[in-house]
C-alpha cells in the first residue's frame, strides 16, 4: 500500500490530517520496528534533557513573562508553516495530541496557554533565541544548552529519517 504524502507548501490541518491518518493506519507497524522505539526513547530523553536546561538557565521563565507582560511571543503565526507532516507524525508517536483549530490568530497554531503543544519541534523552534534571551543569560550556559539541543536535533534528524524508511517500505 503506497501512502500519498502531503508536501511542506500544503495548509498545515492538511498535514495534521495526514499525521492522524497515518498513525492510525500504520501505528501498530511502527511500533513494532525496534530502530523506531529505541529513536523514540532516545529523542524523549534528548527533549527532556535540554527542557530542563532551558528551565535552569530560566529561558521558560522569561518567555513567560514576556508573554504574560508584553503580550507577544516569538512564536508567531506563520511559524506552523515550517512543520512537515512527518514531525507531526513523530508527535503523534510522542503522545502529543495535535490541536484541530488555532487558539490565537497571531500566533502559531501549535502555541497552546502553557507555551508549545508539541514535543518533537521543528530546528528553529529549538535553536532561536531572542535578544532579550540572549543579553539575560550567561553565554556559558548558553552554550551548554546549545550542545544539549544538538544532542536533540541530532536524534530528531535520525529518527525522522527512520520514520520516513518503514512508512515508505509498507
Amino acid at each position: 500500500m503506497r501512502i500519498k504524502e502531503v508536501s511542506l507548501s500544503s495548509a498545515i490541518e492538511e498535514k495534521i490530517a495526514w499525521a492522524e491518518s497515518s498513525y492510525q493506519k500504520f501505528k501498530e507497524h511502527f511500533l513494532r520496528d525496534k530502530v523506531v522505539l529505541d529513536g523514540l526513547k532516545g529523542l524523549r530523553d534528548a527533549i527532556g534533557v535540554s527542557h530542563k536546561e532551558m528551565r535552569r538557565i530560566g529561558i521558560v521563565q522569561i518567555c513567560a513573562e514576556c508573554e504574560e507582560r508584553e503580550g507577544g511571543s516569538c512564536c508567531g503565526a506563520g511559524l506552523e508553516n515550517r512543520y512537515d507532516g512527518w514531525l507531526l507524525l513523530i508527535n503523534l508517536f510522542l503522545d502529543k495530541e495535535l490541536p484541530e483549530t488555532r487558539r490565537d490568530a497571531k500566533s502559531c497554531f501549535f502555541l497552546g496557554e502553557a507555551g508549545c503543544l508539541l514535543y518533537a519541534r521543528h530546528v528553529i523552534c529549538i535553536n532561536y533565541l531572542c535578544k532579550k534571551i540572549a543579553s539575560r543569560s550567561d553565554p556559558r550556559k548558553i552554550n551548554r544548552l546549545r550542545e544539549k539541543e544538538g544532542q536533540e536535533l541530532e536524534r530528531l534528524f535520525l529518527l525522522h529519517e527512520d520514520v520516513k524508511r518503514v512508512l515508505r517500505g509498507r
